[in-house]
């Protein structure tokens, strides 16, 4: 995994202040974004800073929740985090003998966001995905739900959109988004 390089300005903080106030610190760090190089007997040893630098802000019990129920129902997805700290699911998927790689992005604001899922290798002219190329799910085949969706549901739908790529590879033609498989 790569990280981007962050851009931090850190402040000297002695081992002595944090012992004296480490929650007020902390307060500093998690509230107000402060980092701080922690300095003993005049050498560095460590650094605080906010944990949002470096994890995505999804609330952890929502991940949590979701991969486990991924696992209930016998997925085993691969999970990383992106350069732009979001969280991806990683499933193999295959259909029809060809095998597919189903990304699916948690972006920052999740659940309140839509999950985003691209697929590869797809044919470079494949319909049905937006300009990112990302595949055309919510807005075209469904609504997202923050309250009720999860990713088992973007899964399901994601396995559904493939299943319509298969049956375009063979015709040419995209089959009916109304209908259900």
């Amino acid at each position: 995994m790569k990280f981007k390089s962050l851009k931090i300005e850190f402040k000297s903080l002695t081992m002595m202040e944090l012992r004296s106030s480490p929650g007020e610190i902390l307060d500093r760090v998690a509230r107000d974004g402060e980092a701080f190089i922690v300095e003993r007997n005049g050498q560095q040893k460590a650094c605080l800073v906010p944990i949002s630098y470096f994890l995505p802000d999804i609330p952890p019990n929502r991940i949590s929740k979701e991969w486990g129920q991924l696992l209930k129902k016998g997925e085993d997805p691969q999970i990383t985090i992106t350069d732009l700290k979001e969280i991806q699911f990683t499933f193999t998927e295959t259909m029809t003998g060809d095998t597919f790689s189903i990304n699916i992005v948690l972006p920052h604001g999740y659940p309140n966001t839509a999950p985003k899922v691209n697929v590869s290798p797809l044919a470079e002219n494949t319909p049905h995905r937006w300009q990112d190329g990302s595949l055309e799910i919510f807005g075209v085949m469904a609504n997202w739900d923050a309250g009720i969706h999860d990713v088992v549901y973007v899964l399901d739908l994601s396995r559904q959109w493939l299943k319509k790529y298969s049956q375009w590879k063979k015709t040419g033609q995209w089959p009916n988004d109304t209908s259900e498989e």
